[in-house]
């Protein structure tokens, strides 16, 4: 008998003290679906976020955890009996910390076979959100401002930024030591705690992706110039934005779940495509790998600063 394990919460709050590893002999599959075996699957700010209940208007537990992840199809329906043995995203579905996943067949995305487990991994959360922001708010010939230029999406922003011909590109660092990347990455660093270059900055700018919310910014938005164009897509400060009357409509938020949600499977898969060339001269951080059952030690990982990007390793 197969064993499936999954981490859940089944409250919301800290996730090192909501999550649990639990383990039950794997159900049948369902019928329409595609069963996938999973084999790694990353920690991102967006797995953990929900679990503190952020988002509780949707998210409700009893959940399994994560987002994104990487695994091959060991079951299929008669349709998609080709894709057995094929390595898969098993996106928008059930929660992917899980050692199986059974799949929407139309949503799964194939995975091309040059593109290594690791990247394929990762390929979905922050490579997707920077591609469709920079579709909707085009960078050529602008000036471009980045918060939270550490995280993966920024970098990712940062890159694709100066492949369309930005005009230039500031990034905001929170810890010592970014700098030098940054600076490799074509971005101008300034330091979190320099508010007086940050308004500088701002000033200046005349598209802003904002990853933190919180009082850095407010501070760029209402400083933007008119005619600008500020994009909220995280709040890892953990505070809202704070809009002066003359800002609001300089004021954007961009929702990945709200973009994906009108789109058919055909353009879904399309995005892909798309996505694949791009990631593969794309500079992405450095990873380690933790067993699924040393998900602690994955946790303290991410919260690190300038640590690897921990990889759950889903199978023994």
């Amino acid at each position: 008998m197969i064993t499936h394990t999954a981490l859940r919460y089944h409250r919301l709050g800290a996730p090192e003290d909501c999550l649990s590893l639990e383990s039950a002999p794997l159900s049948l599959r369902s019928e329409n679906a595609l069963r996938v075996e999973m084999w790694l699957a990353p920690v991102n700010p967006s797995d953990l976020i929900p679990i503190t209940g952020a988002y509780r208007h949707r998210v409700q537990p009893p959940q399994v955890a994560g987002y994104e992840g990487v695994g091959h199809v060991i079951e299929a329906p008669a349709a998609y009996q080709h894709l057995i043995g094929q390595r898969v995203l098993p996106l928008r579905g059930g929660g992917t910390w899980q050692t199986h996943i059974d799949a929407d067949p139309a949503l799964a995305i194939p995975v091309p076979d040059d593109i290594p487990d690791a990247l394929a991994a990762r390929a979905y959360i922050n490579p997707l959100a920077a591609y469709l922001m920079l579709k909707s708010w085009p960078v050529k010939d602008r000036h471009v401002l980045l918060t939270g230029a550490g995280s993966t999406c920024a970098n990712l922003l940062a890159q694709w930024a100066r492949q369309q011909g930005a005009r230039s590109i500031t990034g905001i660092y929170r810890f010592a030591g970014r700098e030098a990347e940054l600076r490799g990455l074509g971005v101008a660093p300034v330091a979190l705690e320099d508010t007086k270059q940050i308004k500088a900055a701002a000033e200046r700018a005349e598209i802003t992706f904002d990853a933190l919310g919180g009082e850095t910014g407010s501070l760029i938005l209402n400083a933007m110039p008119a005619h600008s164009a500020f994009i909220s897509y995280g709040l890892l400060s953990g505070s809202p934005i704070m809009a002066e009357p003359h800002a609001r409509e300089t004021h954007a938020r961009f929702h990945m779940r709200e973009s994906l949600g009108r789109m058919t499977s055909q353009a879904w898969q399309n995005l892909f495509v798309q996505l694949w060339p791009l990631l593969r001269t794309a500079h992405m951080p450095d990873t380690e790998l933790h067993p699924i059952q040393n998900w602690r030690a994955a946790l303290a990982a991410y919260g690190r600063p300038g640590s690897r990007k921990p990889l759950l390793v889903l199978q023994a």
